[in-house]
Parts: C-alpha cells; sequence; structure tokens
C-alpha cells in the first residue's frame, strides 16, 4: 500500500503544472506603467501572471504603438505559458487592443476590460486636434481619436473577443465637459465608450483620470476576467 502511495505522488510531482492565466496592462494617452501599479497588484495577488506594460504613446500612430506594445507582451516566454491571456486596459490602451487583434488572429486570448475607452472617439479631439500644443502634448494617436466616421476608433467595427467596458460619469475637467455631449469623464462621453460586440458595460461615478486606480473599478475587472460580468452592475 505505502509502495502505491509512493508511486502515485511520484506521479503527481512529474505532471506538469497547470498553466497560469496571464494580464496584459495598457495605459492610457500620456500615461505611464505606474498609473495601472494598483490594478497590477490587484491581478498578481488573485494569481495571474501580469505585465504592466509601458509604450510611449505620444510618439507614434496607433496600429504602430499596438504592434510593438502588444507584440512585446505576448512574446514574453511566461505569457507563453499562459493558458489564457487577458487584457485590463485604460483610455487609448482599449483601441491598441482593439487594432490589434482587428489584425491579428486571437490565439489565446481571453477577457479583455476597457476602462473609459474612447470606442467611438472624443469630441475633444475633435475640437482641439489641429492645435500645435495638441498635437505636440499629445502625439499622432492622440489625433486618431476624433468622432467622424473615418476616425481610428470608429474604423475599426465591432469585437471580435469577449469585452467588458467600464464607463465614468464624473468629470473634474469641465473646460472638455463643455465640448461632450452628454455624461461623460472628462475626456470621453459615455455612450462614446461604448462599442458594437460587448459583453458587459457599467457606468460609475468616477472621472477618467481616476478610473484604474478605483477599488470598486478594479473589483469589476477582476470580476469580469474571471467571470465574463460585472459583480455590481448599477452605479457606485
Amino acid at each position: 500500500m505505502r509502495t502505491c502511495c509512493y508511486i502515485f505522488a511520484l506521479l503527481i510531482m512529474t505532471l506538469p503544472a497547470r498553466a497560469t492565466e496571464g494580464v496584459v496592462l495598457l495605459h492610457g494617452l500620456c500615461r505611464t506603467t505606474a498609473s495601472m501599479n494598483k490594478m497590477e497588484r490587484a491581478l498578481t495577488a488573485a494569481g495571474y501572471y501580469v505585465e504592466n506594460i509601458d509604450y510611449p504613446s505620444r510618439t507614434a500612430a496607433i496600429e504602430k504603438l499596438s504592434d510593438e506594445a502588444i507584440g512585446r507582451a505576448l512574446a514574453d516566454p511566461k505569457m507563453q505559458a499562459c493558458a489564457r491571456i487577458h487584457f485590463a486596459t485604460h483610455s487609448l490602451g482599449g483601441i491598441l487592443v482593439r487594432s490589434y487583434f482587428k489584425r491579428h488572429a486571437p490565439g489565446k486570448l481571453g477577457r479583455v476590460v476597457m476602462l473609459g475607452p474612447p470606442n467611438q472617439g472624443s469630441e475633444v479631439v475633435d475640437n482641439l486636434k489641429n492645435w500645435w500644443l495638441f498635437r505636440k502634448l499629445n502625439g499622432p494617436a492622440g489625433g486618431e481619436l476624433g468622432t467622424d466616421p473615418a476616425s481610428t476608433p470608429n474604423k475599426l467595427g465591432p469585437v471580435n473577443f469577449e469585452l467588458g467596458v467600464i464607463a465614468g460619469d464624473r468629470s473634474i475637467n469641465w473646460i472638455n465637459s463643455l465640448m461632450i455631449k452628454g455624461k461623460d469623464d472628462g475626456k470621453v462621453s459615455v455612450e462614446r465608450t461604448k462599442v458594437d460586440g460587448m459583453k458587459a458595460f457599467i457606468v460609475v461615478h468616477v472621472a477618467h483620470p481616476f478610473l484604474m486606480t478605483n477599488k470598486g473599478v478594479i473589483e469589476n475587472t477582476l470580476h469580469f476576467l474571471k467571470y465574463g460580468d460585472f459583480e455590481i452592475k448599477t452605479r457606485f
């Protein structure tokens, strides 16, 4: 009997470890990985392998940024070993994901959560994109985020992956909000965060710069990545 137990134990020890699941974090325009640190800690504590990707958001067009940032993340050996690869993004980061998977096979792509994404563009860009200072501060990618049909977000079409969107309806930038129709987070309207094909959607009373650090937003991000739905469906 002891011999059988010993052999069984050896067999268990030699079995390959169960592949974990990975999450790629992508910050927004003019930000760095530091803005996603709180989200990174929460996801790591939940057992995910996390890649918090820094990318030079002001230096290139969306397609180039997406290929370089997401391509680098997916090439990581630990990420390649994951059974599924999820994404959690803020603002422009969500458009990078849409751009990349519009042009590349989904592979092991799992679920995606986008925080305050300009999925239909932003009227702020419509009004300011021709200003010299706007172009200098926001680079080529910033100028692609208008609301016209030819803008990059509007040309990408429906999403082809399991997506949850969290929109904010609190603004601390009243100047920007004067340019935006309807409820907004100071950068993008609630309505323009939506995209055809998304699976779940909630609105939270949080401003654009604080979505990725808000406790409730982080909890809902974790819930969607695990279950494919948001735990809290009402505003908070």
